[in-house]
């Protein structure tokens, strides 16, 4: 009880700063809740995609993988249909990669989305603090200035004590928010660097078979 006592204590006397700050806190814990899922969501999205789609495109069945590609949300899914696609009409690894490459790059913007709202809410959050510390280091002067002299050393104390304790709660709330969003952009890159590998893979398995289609054609022939 004098635990959440002293919780209640600390954020009323911190003043009307406060408040702002624990909106920022509440938003930038939204946005970090929706993007860890989401980013989740899209990590074993990718694995089970990667795990159905190469395992086809290694025995040679493009058309079974293109409809089980087409028909899954996730990017790798998305990346092996357009590199299917752009087999069938330019087999050059160039234009299979460059078409693989512009698939990458529609599907960073989906994963970082919001994410560097967080470290900007824990800039705002810190100058919220100092900004509420400030007001109330000059309130507090001001009061001292009409004060009993002997009262002054007290009053000047206390009302500093009162005034750093948004400069506190902004940090409270800032440091989490850069830890998580530290956290997500690790995450991110590690999805985006998980779709560019087995883009490559893909890209590889393409260009096996298109070479041997050709080595094929030129033994018949």
């Amino acid at each position: 009880m004098n635990f959440y006592t002293s919780i209640v204590s600390f954020f009323q006397e911190g003043g009307a700063f406060m408040f702002p700050i624990a909106l920022v806190l509440m938003i930038g814990l939204a946005i970090a809740v929706e993007r860890w899922f989401f980013l989740k969501r899209a990590y074993m999205a990718n694995k089970s995609a990667y795990g159905e789609l190469l395992p086809l495109m290694k025995e040679h069945k493009f058309d079974e993988a293109e409809k089980v590609a087409q028909d899954n949300s996730s990017a790798i899914g998305r990346l092996i249909a357009v590199a299917i696609d752009t087999m069938r009409s330019s087999p050059r690894r160039d234009d299979i990669h460059a078409a693989m490459q512009e698939g990458v790059m529609e599907n960073i913007p989906r994963l970082s989305k919001r994410t560097n709202y967080l470290s900007i809410l824990a800039n705002v959050s810190t100058l919220l603090g100092l900004l509420g510390t400030i007001i109330g280091l000059i309130a507090a002067f001001t009061a001292v200035a009409n004060a009993d002299p002997a009262d002054k050393a007290t009053l000047l104390s206390q009302s500093i004590s009162v005034a750093m304790n948004t400069t506190a709660f902004g940090l409270i709330a800032a440091i989490p928010l850069l830890l998580i969003h530290s956290l997500l952009q690790n995450k991110t890159l590690e999805i985006v660097e998980s779709i560019e590998m087995a883009g490559v893979k893909a890209l590889n398995t393409i260009v096996r078979n298109n070479r041997n289609l050709v080595n094929t054609r030129e033994s018949d022939a």
